[in-house]
């Protein structure tokens, strides 16, 4: 079962990395941050544009030492013809991170994202720290989009909070007010409120 705080179920799966088949494993990130997003399937609506939005904010995601994988029940032949379909016809064009093809259901069965009976993925996103613990889960249903912005905010959040033992109130964005969580340091925080 995957619970935040855990560790993430680890797998090695076969993957399209730029134009090129290769087995990717969870365990060879360890040491940075992952986001492990899943989406239901190739050549859809909805998710060329979280896919392509995620390649396009990768190197955001890489200064905070974050990698990205996005994961599908689809073969690496399905992923490798959509990288190859240009954008503006409906695919991804060139990706800069690896789509791992799911085609056993396995990853997503461990990470309890798959709808049986469709035999597809929901929208799942998890934030995986450096030593491979899950941090953050998030899962949508088929039809809706995620928010690129809001993924990289929870990393930054995250990560702040690891480095200054400090906790991030709601809506907090990097240079916000932060919390000490104890009674004591708290009130600094609470006093500004209205």
């Amino acid at each position: 079962m995957v619970k935040v705080g855990k560790a993430a179920p680890d797998f090695t799966a076969e993957a399209v990395v730029g134009r090129q088949f290769t087995n990717v494993s969870l365990a060879d990130y360890r040491g940075k941050y992952v986001v492990l997003f899943f989406y239901p399937l190739d050549f859809t609506f909805v998710c060329p544009t979280e896919i392509t939005g995620f390649s396009d904010a990768a190197p955001e995601f890489h200064k905070l030492n974050a990698e990205i994988l996005g994961v599908s029940v689809d073969s690496k032949y399905s992923h490798l013809a959509w990288i190859e379909t240009p954008r503006n016809k409906g695919g991804l064009g060139d990706l800069v991170y690896p789509l791992v093809s799911d085609i056993t259901k396995q990853v997503s069965r461990d990470y309890e994202v798959l709808i049986e009976d469709a035999g597809v993925a929901l929208r799942g996103l998890f934030i995986i720290d450096r030593e491979g613990v899950v941090r953050v889960q998030i899962v949508n249903d088929l039809g809706i989009g995620r928010n690129i912005e809001e993924v990289l905010r929870l990393l930054k959040a995250l990560q702040y909070t690891e480095e200054h033992g400090e906790v991030c109130p709601a809506n907090w964005q990097p240079g916000g007010d932060t919390i000490v969580p104890d009674v004591e340091g708290s009130k600094e925080y609470f006093a500004k409120m209205k």
